[in-house]
């Protein structure tokens, strides 16, 4: 954890933003450590991330907003502040499958992610048992057709009662409704195998197999009302060949779901992650 800020930023673009921005961090004795900034020539779009060192700055965190205010308004922008030393509240909601909870809390456990795991919520109770070998909460909410809207309001108000800011679908086998994914705008993060749409469904993996793929993979994004078409964070690919069976294939895919998940999560804690339209920019 460090002393710092974090200053996200979206706007029209236009001349001189860079030099505003800096001016402002600079007049208040902040050291920036890293400028991050990319312009979107098509939409006209200016995104930036800043951190920079508050030894010695003169503004109180608590006034940091307030005092950026008048720059972020006469340039029309969209920004959030954050700390390098905050520790957010997450949630994993997961189903019958363990792989991408299992591998989220070990590393979270080793220390991988700034964060505090406040409650494991499943619609199954298979992984009662992973969250209890890791001492955290797991809160148990089965989802029919005829209960989903009750349990979803019990389970906001479980995560508005544990101050939970961020929600990680470690394949959940839900779809959330429009009331809860609004609750969270892009603070909803899940995980899929990249066949979709071309192999939507059950049994996937069984489909693509028999249509002989050569590449299998994963996508990380912001959950939406669009189905799995939210905001892209991360991707990853392998190749497969005609020597791999269908069991091959789920392993290998099942490898880069916990890895491009684990890599969404720590964008995404490290306020690496803008979105705009239907897309992000990522800081990495």
């Amino acid at each position: 954890m460090h002393n710092t800020a974090i200053l996200l930023v979206s706007c029209p673009d236009r001349t001189g933003l860079v030099a505003h921005i800096s001016s402002f961090i600079y007049q208040a004795r902040g050291n920036i450590l890293n400028f991050d900034q990319h312009t979107d020539i098509e939409a006209h779009i200016f995104l930036a991330r800043v951190e920079w060192d508050l030894s010695g700055f003169t503004i109180p965190r608590s006034q940091l907003a307030e005092a950026f205010q008048p720059l972020a308004t006469e340039y029309g922008m969209q920004f959030w502040i954050h700390f390098g030393d905050t520790v957010p509240r997450v949630a994993v909601f997961a189903s019958k499958f363990r792989h991408c909870l299992e591998d989220l809390l070990l590393r979270h456990r080793a220390g991988e992610f700034q964060a505090e795991i406040a409650v494991v919520i499943g619609n199954h109770s298979e992984t009662e048992e992973i969250a209890g070998t890791f001492d955290i909460p797991f809160r148990y909410f089965p989802i029919t057709a005829t209960n989903k809207p009750k349990q979803e309001r019990l389970e906001l108000c479980e995560l508005r009662a544990r101050g939970v800011e961020l929600v990680v679908l470690a394949r959940y086998m839900q779809v959330l409704s429009e009331g809860f994914a609004t609750a969270f705008p892009n603070r909803i993060i899940n995980i899929h195998h990249s066949f979709l749409p071309a192999f939507s469904g059950a049994h996937p993996y069984q489909r693509a197999y028999s249509r002989g793929v050569k590449l299998i993979g994963a996508t990380s994004h912001y959950v939406t009302m669009d189905l799995d078409e939210g905001p892209i964070i991360e991707q990853e690919v392998v190749r497969v060949t005609h020597r791999d069976s269908v069991a091959d294939l789920i392993r290998k895919g099942r490898d880069l779901e916990k890895l491009v998940l684990a890599r969404a999560v720590r964008l995404h804690l490290a306020h690496r992650i803008l979105t705009y339209e239907s897309k992000t920019v990522v800081f990495d």
